[in-house]
């Protein structure tokens, strides 16, 4: 009988000390979390993919459409000659007076010399850029004459810079809708009012009128300007060349 009491109190000490050891705070606890970094959710993910899918098909709508105004030019188009006195040359084609520019250049010659050599007589301009190789073709999916960026100009001869294609932006888009209604003519536009009542822009310049598109290659266009008075040679004529 007392070695079962001694076996029950030896028992009943051990389970004392376990809980003792359970439930002090003084030991550490040997439990160890291991951090992962945070995945993105699902539904971020989702977000992202549905914004690079619109992103790519936005992309490839503008290329769509710039293709299909290249692609409908016509062998008859609007062109306009525009440009602030102080400033340079803006030379864009247009399919129609109301439809968006296919082709739209700034030209480093001043508008003022441009109007002298129009009152000289003929004004031949000629724009050139340079062919890219054959493998340069296939990366750039072989560009179309009126997709180059930059051109070297001549007028009637004579080098004068560069011309470099211009996205159309609000104010080339404003001056194309102030001059719609006219088929054929030249004049000047009133200047804009600024935010500053007192402060005003300059005039702007135009030339606008009807060209018969003539496509040589595919390296070679050429635009004359249709003469309403039927005299004789155009006044102005812009050649395209890639060599």
């Amino acid at each position: 009988m007392a070695r079962s009491s001694m076996h029950f109190h030896w028992s009943n000490k051990i389970s004392n000390e376990d809980e003792e050891d359970i439930s002090s705070p003084s030991k550490p606890c040997l439990k160890t979390s291991i951090k992962h970094p945070q995945q993105p959710s699902p539904t971020k993910k989702k977000l992202q993919a549905v914004t690079l899918t619109r992103f790519r098909s936005v992309l490839t709508a503008i290329s769509k459409n710039r293709t299909n105004l290249l692609n409908s030019l016509g062998s008859r188009v609007v062109g306009t000659l525009f440009g602030s006195k102080g400033g340079h040359v803006y030379f864009t084609l247009q399919k129609n007076p109301i439809s968006q520019p296919a082709f739209l250049i700034e030209l480093q010659t001043p508008i003022s010399g441009l109007v002298k050599e129009m009152a000289s007589g003929l004004v031949r301009i000629a724009l050139e850029c340079d062919k890219h190789d054959d493998k340069m073709r296939k990366m750039s999916n072989s560009k179309r004459l009126l997709e180059e960026p930059v051109w070297r100009t001549y007028c009637n001869g004579k080098k004068c810079g560069f011309a470099l294609k211009r996205e159309c932006g609000e104010k080339e888009w404003r001056v194309l809708k102030a001059v719609e209604p006219i088929s054929t003519g030249a004049g000047v536009l009133p200047p804009e009012k600024t935010v500053d009542e007192e402060d005003e822009s300059d005039e702007i310049m135009y030339m606008r009128a009807k060209f018969e598109r003539v496509t040589g290659s595919r390296d070679s266009e050429a635009f004359y300007m249709m003469n309403p008075d039927c005299n004789g040679a155009p006044e102005l004529s812009v050649y395209l060349l890639r060599i």
